[in-house]
């Protein structure tokens, strides 16, 4: 999943203080916001490559509004299971989960977070924060994440898949940015260079959401998907359809004529390090690896990485598939410690804050913070592609089953990429058993006859 991180973080009390306000210069027009005094309170969250920018924004917090927060901080799996835990108990441990787009849903179904407008009925989330597909909505009766459900949640970090690409090396040959997957395939190909460097380099590894994830942008940009509509809660499986068939067929063709020929062994680790270190001309990877591209003790190619928004297919638009982090409020926690909570999601969504958490390395969830002069800058250079495409940013699973399904997705197109099976056995395959897990849980659901062998 985007923002993992492969080592093994401590779970520990963060030790919360720091000047980071008066580094930036930052006044505090947002004081009145985050001025009442409330409870200490706990977060729980998960190591990862963002997570550093956000305990500068809880040092922040605390040093502008004098409340107190206490950070455990666990890899990305265990921050999962303390979560669950602690919502299932009488009484929970934690009072902020910062919950990744694959377990929202069973958090929202469950039952275990709390609306927001019940804390306080005066809240409302800023217009110019992102929804993420409506991903902070949901409406109970009709299982579903809408507008028209109640506030669930505020956005931590709206991480969604960029293309890098060597701005340097575009210029050389006379390039453009490409905005369609036809020409993303050109310019890879005529910037491969093996061994010495890589048209593209994307991800092929099994993992707990990791080959399924760099594939997303690639389905949903030609026009597929895995389900027919499940916002209005019809779960037919449309994997193996002919966008599907087309999306995977150019997968794998651009990975064995412009990509690296270990890319089924490639996680999103190994794709980064690629790029920082000059082996790729292109990855399509989460935007919060940005910061490392210009990082002077990690990258060999600093001021030469661009970025843009995530081609398409003629006729289409970009599709990049969500991996944020929400902010919910624990429902079994003390009423003090929820206001606690709010207080810091209130001050945390206002383009001043999120101004700070750019500073500080991290991808703001308001959009007035992209329209902000700061984005103009050399270093920020991410922001607009972003900001040009977050609004069309995809919630890939709206029900708590998610976890299967992208088990059987990490397999079957790990295979692909393998070369152990073809295009059409695994779509076919996956879609199979996708319909399986639906059908058992007794969705709305369906499939699609499978694709003929030998296309």
């Amino acid at each position: 999943m985007p923002g993992q991180s492969g080592k093994r973080g401590l779970t520990r009390r963060q030790v919360v203080r720091a000047g980071g306000a008066v580094a930036l210069g930052l006044a505090a027009p947002w004081r009145s916001a985050a001025a009442a005094k409330v409870a200490p309170m706990t977060i729980v969250i998960n190591q990862s490559p963002w997570f550093d920018s956000f305990r500068k924004m809880v040092e922040l917090y605390e040093k502008e509004s004098g409340n107190q927060v206490e950070l455990d901080v666990n890899p990305f799996a265990g921050s999962l299971e303390k979560q669950r835990n602690s919502v299932r108990a009488a009484n929970g441990q934690y009072d902020l989960l910062i919950m990744n787009s694959g377990w929202v849903a069973e958090m929202y179904f469950g039952g275990f977070v709390e609306p927001i407008t019940t804390i306080d009925p005066s809240f409302k989330l800023d217009p110019d924060v992102y929804t993420l597909d409506n991903t902070v909505y949901f409406d109970a009766d009709k299982k579903t994440m809408s507008a028209g459900g109640k506030l669930m949640s505020v956005p931590i970090s709206p991480l969604i898949p960029l293309l890098y690409y060597r701005g340097d090396l575009y210029k050389e040959s006379g390039l453009k940015a490409p905005e369609t997957f036809a020409e993303l395939e050109a310019n890879a190909k005529k910037l491969h260079k093996p061994p010495s460097r890589y048209g593209i380099v994307q991800r092929g590894a099994r993992g707990p959401a990791s080959v399924s994830y760099d594939f997303y942008p690639y389905l949903y940009g030609f026009g597929g998907g895995i389900f027919k509509n499940q916002a209005a809660g019809d779960y037919t499986v449309t994997l193996n359809n002919e966008a599907g068939r087309t999306a995977l067929d150019y997968y794998l063709r651009i990975a064995k004529e412009a990509g690296h020929p270990q890319t089924a062994s490639l996680d999103q680790a190994e794709v980064i390090q690629n790029m920082l270190t000059g082996k790729a001309a292109h990855i399509m990877v989460v935007v919060s690896a940005w910061s490392q591209m210009d990082d002077p003790d990690k990258s060999a190619v600093i001021d030469k990485v661009e970025f843009a928004v995530p081609p398409h297919a003629e006729g289409f638009s970009t599709g990049p598939g969500l991996g944020h982090w929400l902010g919910g409020i624990a429902r079994n926690v003390p009423d003090d410690r929820k206001r606690s909570a709010l207080e810091f999601l209130r001050w945390y969504q206002t383009k001043e804050a999120q101004l700070a958490h750019a500073k500080f390395g991290g991808i703001p969830v308001n959009a007035a913070t992209y329209r902000d002069p700061i984005a103009q800058e050399r270093r920020y250079r991410w922001m607009k592609p972003l900001g040009e495409a977050l609004p069309h940013a995809i919630n890939i699973y709206q029900f708590p089953e998610a976890s299967e399904v992208i088990s059987i997705l990490e397999l079957g197109l790990n295979q692909a990429v393998a070369g152990n099976t073809t295009s059409v056995q695994a779509l076919n395959g996956m879609a199979e058993q996708i319909f399986g897990v639906m059908s058992k849980r007794n969705y709305n659901t369906g499939k699609l006859p499978a694709l003929p062998s030998g296309r």
